[in-house]
């Protein structure tokens, strides 16, 4: 036998395998043949005695001889009984190892025996406590006779299993009650309330606690019944006949709901009845008409008149939603009632549904049956619903960090804060007769092209290849690779083509901007080609995702001034006025992209494609580029992780079958055309901000150089008498390591967190966090620099 654990097989050949059956109701339950650990650090007759008795029994059989090999084979097998050595405490502690086995969650329904040492007879007999308070369920005194251990395994089966058995089958019918769309009343013989489930409470607005263990008759009824109803009800049921028909029922709130009931009385032990189950649910008309029902009640054949005719012509849904019901707070109660019921005609009119529609739908719906205090709660769901930015976090004041304030107000906020007679000019850095004509790329230097080889590498370092291009860094990676990804031969078109194009676009690019450059654009180039090559997005995505990425991140801040939009908006550019203050950069680049490359014959990289194929490949490159815009940050990451990462988490948790079922299933969530869309936009997003997540030189240096542009901004916001947009980026006072902080807690984190767990990036992982730590002890040292001082 090995120290870890060894399953028991008959001498004498195959062995009769015993099956526990039991029958709960309807329910079946099979049990395979039981389990039994034997945890014995010494082999001996004790041990052979429970091996022997196991084997006799039919049942299975481990032996582990420590205590964590006997918690390893129990969560492999998941045992019903265990048996522990408790005679010889010098080689574990028994206590501990069924401390050890009951911390693991299968253990709940395992029966585990302590085998005791026998006491001499003038010794008094020790106290199971201690026992039981370690977690065992029983004790056997030490006896090596095989047939005193199959007489208690067979105890223990015929008594302990069997009820776990029908335990484990409860707690799978009754997760059925709690999700089950139907109200469930269980009571005692004598009408005593022993369960309701959720469905029950909100359908009559109470809580479980006020409800379990009362009595039926001490909870208010409702008048609307005929007298005799409940007696009738009674005297059929106590015959241990089943009753359904029409009952009114008084919920908390005083309301009367009018229910569709079936009683079902349970015969238990000794043939009597033991439970009455009741089946609850509103009795509605779908059609919202004038309700009409049967007149008859039913109980096992026996038919009885029911008194209903003043209902017959209630309206269902004043019935059903009482206006005492919708009152709250004086005279809000009728606009609160009027406003339910205009939005649900409205709703109901409608022959197309939007999603959100719906949603509002279920609720309206849901506020019928709904206690006071729910349909209050429901309303203020709908009305923040009813907003359009759904994704968009309500940010609270944060008076204690106004670096986080200040960026996060001057990334997001759309810049509405203009002043009358302020005119902020955006200017062009080149002629139209420098646009037009490119200037022929020779070969590559050799020193170049070395530094290239290295560009798959995430840690690229994208500064020495702007040195050494003379800050042309777009046009050489460019090429490379575009090249790699095949564009040329997808878009149809010449190498000297995409030359023109690069050449044109990366002139394009303001070398003046301290971050917003050709360097910056090269940069999200790099992080877009390494993320398209990562196996699980290369495998969601097509050829034409691929290019209009490349293409997208190229393009994605051509013609930046170096100023946020906020600052443009305030300014009244002409920029924020041609596109209404709405997304003005990003709406800028994506246009100016197609205008200068259509401009030309020369460097009109789509001239050869055809037109369906040019205008999907437009659409998805204008789509990434706008997608870049930081006022929908928090919706595209929302939207990502739920369509996304949940969905596909939630496979890998809950799939039982073979993993090509289970890649097959995370494919078709993947490939979705909503799907890939989010994954592009997320793509592009990630690639963008991706500076934190860089090699700590790099993520230093583009710090330095993001800083350097806020600062200039707010020089020029106060030169101009302009709405200081980020205070905070005052380059005479302002911390470069709180600014970084703040940015990596509020933006990069939660979204790096996300795109890492879709396409696994351990290395940029381990780059933000100790970027991250770098910042952290900067602030710590209460240091505003990039750097620490030097020693002194």
């Amino acid at each position: 036998m090995s120290g870890l654990s060894t399953e028991a097989s008959s001498p004498n050949g195959p062995r009769k395998v015993s099956a526990t059956e039991e029958c709960v109701g309807p329910m079946r339950l099979t049990q395979e043949p039981i389990q039994v650990l034997l945890v014995f650090a010494k082999e001996d007759s004790q041990s052979d005695a429970f091996w022997w008795a196991c084997d006799r029994a039919g049942f299975r059989c481990n032996i582990a001889r420590t205590p964590e090999s006997a918690v390893e084979c129990f969560l492999d097998k998941h045992h019903e009984i265990i048996v522990i050595d408790g005679r010889h405490s010098r080689y574990f502690e028994p206590e501990a190892v069924c401390r050890m086995v009951r911390a693991t969650k299968p253990s709940e329904n395992t029966v585990i025996l302590a085998v005791v040492p026998q006491k001499p007879p003038d010794q008094e007999e020790p106290s199971v406590l201690p026992l039981l308070c370690a977690g065992f369920s029983r004790r056997f005194v030490e006896n090596s006779s095989v047939s005193a251990c199959y007489n208690e395994l067979i105890q223990i089966e015929h008594g302990e299993v069997r009820c776990q058995f029908k335990l484990r089958a409860c707690n799978s019918i009754f997760t059925a009650l709690e999700h089950c769309q139907e109200a469930v009343e269980i009571t005692s013989e004598d009408h005593i309330i022993q369960y309701v489930n959720p469905a029950f409470e909100r359908m009559m607005g109470y809580h479980k606690g006020e409800l379990i263990g009362k009595e039926l008759t001490e909870l208010p009824k409702s008048d609307k019944n005929r007298a005799d109803l409940l007696d009738t009800i009674n005297t059929c049921i106590k015959k241990g006949k089943e009753w359904q028909g029409i009952y009114f029922a008084r919920k908390k709130s005083g309301d009367s709901i009018q229910q569709h009931v079936k009683i079902t009385p349970v015969i238990g032990q000794g043939g009597k009845i033991r439970h009455f189950v009741a089946i609850k649910k509103p009795h509605i008309d779908n059609n919202n008409q004038v309700h009409k029902f049967n007149k008859e009640e039913r109980c096992s054949g026996e038919h009885f008149q029911s008194e209903c005719h003043s209902l017959r012509h209630r309206d269902r849904r004043k019935d059903s939603v009482d206006a005492r019901s919708l009152s709250s707070r004086g005279s809000d109660a009728p606009s609160l009632q009027n406003r339910r019921y205009s939005s649900v005609a409205r709703i109901h009119s409608m022959t197309i549904e939007a999603p959100i529609t719906k949603v509002i739908n279920i609720i309206n719906a849901a506020q019928e049956s709904s206690p006071v205090t729910v349909a209050e709660a429901l309303d203020r769901v709908l009305e923040i619903l009813r907003t359009t930015e759904l994704y968009s976090p309500q940010l609270a004041s944060k008076e204690d960090d106004p670096h986080t304030n200040d960026l996060v107000g001057g990334l997001m906020s759309d810049g509405l804060r203009r002043l009358s007679g302020n005119e902020y000019v955006f200017c062009k850095n080149m002629s139209q007769s420098q646009l037009a004509i490119p200037v022929t790329l020779n070969d590559v230097p050799p020193s170049i092209a070395e530094m290239l080889n290295d560009e798959e590498c995430w840690e690229f370092n994208i500064l020495d290849l702007e040195a050494a291009t003379h800050k042309r860094p777009l046009t050489y990676l460019g090429l490379k690779i575009f090249t790699s990804f095949g564009v040329c031969e997808f878009l149809n078109c010449s190498e000297a083509t995409l030359r023109s194009w690069l050449q044109l676009i990366e002139a394009s690019y303001h070398s003046s901007n301290s971050y917003h450059n050709s360097t910056h654009a090269a940069d999200v180039l790099h992080a877009t080609a390494y993320f398209l090559r990562k196996e699980r997005v290369k495998s969601s995505l097509d050829q034409l995702d691929e290019v209009a990425a490349l293409i997208a991140a190229t393009v994605h801040d051509v013609d930046h001034p170096g100023r946020t939009n906020s600052f443009l908006c305030n300014a009244g550019s002409e920029l924020a006025i041609l596109y209404n203050d709405t997304a003005v950069l990003e709406s800028h680049h994506a246009a100016l992209a197609f205008q200068l490359t259509v401009r030309d014959s020369k460097s009109n990289i789509f001239k050869n494609i055809d037109r369906n194929q040019f205008r999907t490949l437009r659409q998805a490159i204008i789509d990434m580029v706008l997608a870049t815009e930081m006022t929908r940050h928090f919706e595209h990451v929302s939207k990502f992780v739920n369509s996304i990462n949940k969905p596909m988490a939630a496979i890998e948790e809950t799939s039982t079958s073979s993993v090509n079922s289970d890649c097959e299933g995370q494919a078709n969530i993947r490939n979705s055309p909503e799907n890939r869309l989010l994954i592009k936009r997320m793509l592009i997003k990630c690639a963008d901000v991706a500076n934190p997540c860089r090699p700590l030189e790099l993520c230093i240096e583009w710090a330095g150089r993001i800083s350097e542009e806020y600062f200039a901004q707010t020089d020029e916001e106060k030169r101009q008498g302009l709405p200081v947009v980020m205070p905070v980026f005052d380059r005479n006072t302002c911390s470069v390591p709180k600014s970084q902080i703040s940015f990596i807690d509020y933006f990069i984190t939660d979204m790096f967190d996300a795109w890492d767990a879709f396409a696994s990036l351990p290395g940029l992982m381990e780059h933000l966090s100790e970027n991250y730590k770098y910042w952290k002890n900067l602030d710590e040292m209460k240091c505003k620099s990039l750097r620490p001082p030097p020693p002194s």
